[in-house]
């Protein structure tokens, strides 16, 4: 029997704190002199209001501990409801509920793409609610990741149990500990990344907003242009430091403070995205000397800030990749498939998959060359658990088969083959920008039909929630008393 009660108490605890957040832009509007801080306040008072219902009516005495089955509804319940509370504002600014509710999933999911044009005149108060809706949904992506994915034991995500050996129903008896852990190094990347953007040129507004939607991998932007606006090699440079940064694994983080210095490097995932990205940014820089005329140096910064931003789902752009030629194309719609580490901010398949597929298609040559061979599958040094070569091939094959089905269904709206592939294939990997003129990264995703915004939210809230929906759902077992 599910546990309906304390995942009701939870949801009004989060709208509650939404309703908190809503308040800071409201304050900057006040600041301005904007009459937007009215929207601000009557959809915190609403949010507080159904928040703090749900609470005092869900509320009890003795403690409750969750079991995945509720992790599970808890999980997708709060996607839901936050991205339909922060959504409100949005439509205080003269957008359709659809365009709002797009505009918060693909804030909260760290996805990035937009349907607002014209940033640069927009009020501060909803440029800095847009910023905020991503540095939250990137500590929530991180808690999920590292606390509740690995028990449902889905897409190799058992890889990262936490460190714990509980196997039990329980989504960790220690999860507040772990959770403030990794808030405080969320905290630390946040205040370290503000400070390095002042230093190097920014507003302090600006500054804000960005490391915001740096650490949290998710690319929104206060300015049309995105990161290009800056013109700043230093400032590029920083924030391709941060994009890697908040792509490893947090929980590597704990373990080098406390005290375990080579963990970093000596996690098996961080070395391989490490080497990926940077034989990335030497073929792309490769390309770009070739193709024009510019500098080894020139094409390095540009190579390496726009391929770490897509590889690591940000989706920053400081000029139109699309224009560098039909190979660059092609390589950047490859990339839209990665992503960075498990337990990180970051979307898309993920390094370790890619790895365990890696080893698992190494095995099966061995065993066509030496049937008789018996080849052990070790990941970081330790044996695979034998359910994880299975769960990572069902999750590439879910993986692929939606990004396939959702462009069926987008182009079935009218969209075009290259727009409706790019689309959800960056929606399914929350990468933000996609290919083609509409939705390319100097394009907007306003100019695609209402219908094709609510697809594509579902795409990325199915990408956020790392399609472990399907593979559950999948499972009648899973939901057996």
């Amino acid at each position: 029997m599910i546990k309906v009660r304390p995942i009701l108490f939870v949801l009004g605890l989060l709208l509650c704190i939404l309703a908190a957040a809503m308040v800071l832009p409201a304050i900057i509007d006040v600041a301005d002199n904007n009459p937007g801080w009215q929207v601000f306040v009557a959809s915190a008072l609403m949010t507080f209001f159904i928040g703090g219902l749900l609470v005092v009516a869900a509320y009890e005495d003795t403690a409750v501990q969750l079991g995945i089955k509720e992790g599970f509804l808890l999980t997708t319940l709060c996607w839901l409801l936050l991205t339909a509370f922060s959504a409100v504002p949005f439509v205080g600014l003269g957008l359709t509920y659809t365009d709002a509710f797009f505009e918060a999933m693909s804030g909260l999911t760290t996805t990035g793409s937009s349907v607002l044009v014209g940033l640069d005149q927009l009020p501060r108060g909803i440029l800095l609610w847009r910023a905020l809706l991503q540095g939250v949904g990137g500590l929530g992506i991180i808690a999920m990741a590292i606390i509740i994915l690995p028990f449902l034991r889905v897409g190799g995500m058992q890889l990262f149990h936490a460190e714990s050996s509980d196997r039990s129903e329980k989504v960790m008896p220690r999860a507040l500990e772990l959770m403030m852990a990794i808030a405080g190094i969320y905290l630390i990347l946040l205040l370290a990344c503000i400070s390095a953007y002042v230093f190097f040129g920014m507003t302090i507004f600006d500054a804000v907003c960005h490391a915001l939607t740096t650490v949290s991998t998710a690319g929104f932007s206060t300015h049309d242009a995105s990161f290009g606006f800056f013109q700043s090699p230093a400032l590029e440079w920083v924030c391709i430091v941060f994009m890697i940064s908040g792509a490893l694994p947090f929980v590597v983080y704990i373990k080098a403070a406390r005290g375990q210095a080579s963990a970093v490097w000596g996690d098996t995932q961080v070395r391989g995205f490490i080497l990926f990205l940077i034989s990335i940014w030497a073929i792309v820089t490769f390309w770009l000397v070739a193709t024009r005329d510019i500098s080894v140096m020139e094409a390095l910064r540009a190579a390496a800030f726009n391929v770490t931003s897509i590889i690591t789902t940000t989706g920053y752009s400081t000029e139109d990749f699309t224009k560098w030629g039909t190979f660059a194309v092609g390589l950047f719609f490859i990339l839209f498939f990665f992503g960075g580490c498990s337990g990180s901010t970051t979307g898309g398949i993920k390094i370790y998959r890619l790895q365990v597929a890696g080893m698992l298609t190494r095995s099966h040559f061995l065993h066509l060359i030496s049937p008789n061979r018996v080849v052990t599958l070790v990941y970081s040094g330790r044996r695979l658990p034998d359910d994880v070569p299975f769960s990572v091939v069902a999750f590439l094959a879910i993986y692929m088969a939606t990004i396939g089905v959702f462009t069926v269904v987008l182009s079935a709206m009218g969209l075009d083959f290259v727009t409706a592939l790019s689309s959800a294939t960056q929606a399914v990997g929350n990468v933000g920008p996609g290919l083609g003129d509409h939705v390319g990264p100097g394009g907007s995703f306003s100019s695609i039909p209402l219908a094709a915004k609510w697809v594509l939210s579902a795409a990325m809230l199915l990408g956020r929630l790392e399609l472990f929906t399907v593979l559950v759902l999948l499972r009648p077992e899973f939901w057996r008393a």
